[in-house]
């Protein structure tokens, strides 16, 4: 139980370096002054923004869709799995054949 509480300890305290540091060199890691400065002032990076711009409305719907096209597909099986019971026919599972009910 003692290393238990020690080992706490430890990640306590290395996450609280870890965010400690974070805090305090943020300021720090925005971005590059000329390359601000650049694409702030310089409509030649107009296309670079937008590109930037869908190129995270486009990462993030990703998992919006990757979530709706896992359900569809479920919802699909479901149903496809309803009408052949109803029709009389044998449940498959994994590709084996299960008596009806």
């Amino acid at each position: 139980m003692a290393q238990r509480i020690h080992a706490l300890r430890r990640h306590a305290t290395a996450f609280a370096v870890v965010g400690l540091a974070w805090l305090c060199f943020q300021s720090v890691a925005l971005a590059c002054p000329t390359c601000a400065e650049g694409v702030a002032n310089d409509p030649n990076h107009a296309n670079m923004v937008r590109g930037y711009f869908w190129s995270i409305i486009f990462m993030m719907s990703m998992p919006f869709l990757i979530f709706t096209g896992l359900c569809s597909y479920f919802y699909y099986e479901i149903r496809r799995a309803r009408a052949r019971q109803a029709r009389g026919g044998p449940l498959v599972v994994d590709s084996v054949s299960l008596p009806s009910v």
